[in-house]
């Protein structure tokens, strides 16, 4: 239900990190940024802004610009066989407002406000399956509730879903869900929230806090789903901590601002003293930030440690290890933030509107072993060894409850007249093999998965298969 594949299916004909878990559908689009709609203008800033979740972008030719060109490309790539498994696509929202009005941080003009409800409006007819937004992002996160209501309106007469990484996952997590719930409801569009997480120390414990949230709204006939990753560091670009509004203007007004010092100090102040909106408004801590991944090859002493530890062994201060590595890896540096809470993590997996996700980033030296890991680590750890699902509950979370999100009406269920995308795995060995030491290990215990009746894993190892086709909003 969250992935960040969108360039990944086009450049990985095998795509074995999914394929290897089971997975026979992943939905991208996700976090308010990715490739389409685009005109040259946008699709150039969004290449540059998303590097550090799916590189560059320089193994594409980028021949499409709208949502229905985009997923035309996928159902056409490798030569016309397709791609690996299955994708669904969500509109991006922060895109959107780039494409409509630029990186300013500013309420929307009635025109921009018109042109963005069309954008919309024609990716759900091209076959989108809703929209994402990423509320600590920029440039999405200019956007106020009246302008996200009238998107939210636009999908919802679709018969699609909104899906938001909301404003903080910190200091206000919960009032940031209150504000999805509430906008949501006005809008009367179903909701999907993005890693439903409570992290930081300000809300350890706290996930009962959100649990009761979400039942009085589903009590008073909300339609609401969450996903969520079963680890607890998040995943990120290192330049998504910094405040909001030293990203207006995009890329490259960020680099400027970085390099001159009195702006870098601000950053550093608001970042270390007040607390960003970027990193959800708690005082950043430099040693729960792990560098996973660089853009230049030229940069990897720095992957594997955390800023902390970087600054020391160069004797200085945590902010000037971060600043210069923003600059000379342009931007392209990806995170592991180790502010999660087990506690948390087991109380929201449990919910009956919960479903998986990975939230998996197959970019970096070192990546989030939840590219590779989710699925089976529901299977193996969560359901067998701790008990914390049953297994039937488990599959369920991981099958048939996104198909419902997604109005699949032939998918998601064992049932003569469904598609028959199977996964076939041992439950008393089926193990997620990644671990943040090697995170690009295969699972083991899952050796068949078939895709409409294709087995794009057979005894344990990929075929040539290319089943996956993009899988378009059903009317």
């Amino acid at each position: 239900m969250h992935a960040h594949s969108d360039l990944a299916l086009l450049r990985d004909p095998e795509h074995t990190a999914k394929a290897a878990q089971g997975v026979t559908l992943e939905v991208i689009g996700q976090d308010g940024l990715s490739y389409a709609p685009v005109d040259d203008r946008t699709l150039a800033q969004v290449r540059q802004a998303i590097t550090g979740w799916n590189g560059d972008g320089g193994d594409n030719d980028f021949d499409w610009r709208t949502v229905g060109e985009y997923l035309d490309r996928l159902d056409h790539a490798h030569g016309g066989h397709g791609i690996a498994v299955n994708a669904a696509y969500l509109i991006p929202q922060g895109t959107v407002r780039m494409y409509a009005m630029g990186w300013d941080d500013r309420p929307a003009t009635p025109a921009e406000l018109d042109r963005m409800r069309q954008l919309v409006a024609d990716g759900m007819r091209e076959g989108a399956v809703g929209m994402s937004s990423g509320l600590t992002y920029t440039p999405g996160m200019y956007a106020d509730d009246s302008e996200l209501t009238q998107l939210c309106r636009v999908v919802a007469a679709h018969g699609g879903y909104y899906c938001p990484h909301h404003r903080s996952y910190g200091a206000g997590a919960l009032q940031a869900y209150e504000e999805m719930v509430r906008l949501t409801r006005s809008a009367e569009c179903p909701l999907h929230l993005a890693h439903a997480t409570m992290n930081f120390g300000v809300n350890k414990g706290k996930a009962p806090d959100l649990l009761a949230l979400l039942d009085d709204a589903l009590a008073g006939g909300a339609d609401i789903t969450l996903d969520t990753y079963p680890y607890t560091p998040g995943c990120t670009t290192l330049v998504a901590m910094l405040p909001s509004w030293a990203s207006e203007g995009g890329p490259d007004a960020i680099l400027a601002r970085l390099r001159d010092d009195a702006a870098a100090e601000k950053i550093r102040h608001h970042m270390e003293v007040i607390g960003a909106d970027g990193c959800h408004g708690v005082p950043i801590e430099w040693d729960t930030i792990e560098i996973s991944g660089v853009s230049d090859p030229g940069l990897v002493s720095y992957v594997g440690k955390t800023i902390a530890r970087s600054a020391a062994q160069r004797g200085e201060e945590p902010w000037v290890t971060a600043r210069r590595l923003l600059v000379d890896d342009r931007l392209g540096s990806t995170i592991l933030q180790h502010v999660g809470h087990e506690e948390n993590v087991r109380a929201i997996m449990r919910h009956r509107v919960h479903t998986g996700g990975s939230d998996g980033i197959l970019q970096g030296f070192k990546p989030h072993p939840r590219a590779y890991g989710t699925f089976p680590q529901y299977l193996g750890r969560y359901a067998r060894e701790l008990g914390v699902l049953s297994l039937e509950e488990t599959v369920a979370h991981l099958t048939s409850r996104p198909a419902a999100r997604l109005r699949l009406p032939d998918r998601g269920l064992v049932r003569e007249g469904y598609r028959a995308d199977l996964v076939l795995f041992d439950p008393e060995t089926v193990a997620a093999g990644s671990t943040f030491e090697a995170p690009r290990t295969l699972p083991v215990g899952i050796p068949h998965v078939l895709i409409d009746g294709r087995f794009v894993m057979r005894d344990g190892r990929r075929t040539d298969v290319l089943a996956g086709r993009a899988i378009r909003r059903t009317p």
